[in-house]
């Protein structure tokens, strides 16, 4: 995914969105690891691109463990902003 993200850059996107391994509609799909997405977050900000990463799972409160750590692990990647679901 991340050679992805770095055609996107190159190629002259202004933002891209990414999703991680959890809380995410797309869970299933191949996305970013965290090492993926400080990669990533780092190379598209070095070419003046925005990141937004994806947290909008439809969740119930039992598919809510360990939300609040993986919020603070994305503020320490410093993401542009996040996209979050709260119905």
């Amino acid at each position: 995914m991340i050679e992805v993200l770095k055609i996107a850059v190159v190629f002259g996107a202004d933002a891209v969105y990414i999703g991680g391994e959890a809380f995410g509609l797309r869970a299933k799909a191949k996305n970013f690891t965290k090492e993926e997405m400080a990669e990533g977050i780092a190379f598209a900000h070095e070419h003046g691109v925005k990141v937004y990463v994806t947290a909008n799972i439809l969740a119930h409160n039992g598919d809510l463990e360990g939300v609040r750590e993986y919020f603070e692990e994305l503020k320490e990647l410093k993401p542009d902003a996040l996209i979050i679901a709260d119905p």
